[in-house]
């Protein structure tokens, strides 16, 4: 015997989800891109001059990026494995906000709870978006 999940209005909170996710993986993806079309990077300090290829580092943003982007999709239909991957991500952006909040407090803790939101979503009503 099989529990069959209704739909109830705690899927717009999925939709949510989802949207953040796809909004989330495209603008590390545009910024993976500018590191690949951009791949010297300078940074004059007090000390001197810093030279940096990012090359790498766009080619990976720009992966996660379309992981990222693919995992709100697949949340939107109900795909387990995009929750769990939207829940990673979003843990991950927990994490790195919680780092940064001494630099930007308003904007770390907004992000901070947009992740909650997201995670909570994913974990409590993630299931209702599949089809029966």
């Amino acid at each position: 015997m099989t529990a069959t999940t209704q739909r109830t209005g705690w899927t717009s909170w999925i939709v949510f989800a989802g949207i953040m996710l796809m909004v989330g993986g495209g603008l590390n993806a545009i910024y993976g891109l500018i590191a690949i079309v951009n791949d010297e990077w300078i940074v004059w300090g007090n000390r001197g001059v810093v030279y940096l290829d990012v090359t790498g580092w766009g080619w990976i943003h720009l992966a996660l990026g379309i992981v990222v982007i693919l995992a709100g999709i697949g949340v939107m239909t109900g795909n387990a494995l995009a929750r769990a991957i939207g829940v990673v991500v979003a843990a991950l952006s927990i994490f790195a906000n919680f780092l940064a909040l001494p630099l930007f407090p308003l904007w770390s803790i907004t992000v901070l709870t947009i992740d909650v939101l997201v995670i909570w979503a994913l974990v409590a009503h993630g299931a209702e978006m599949r089809e029966e």
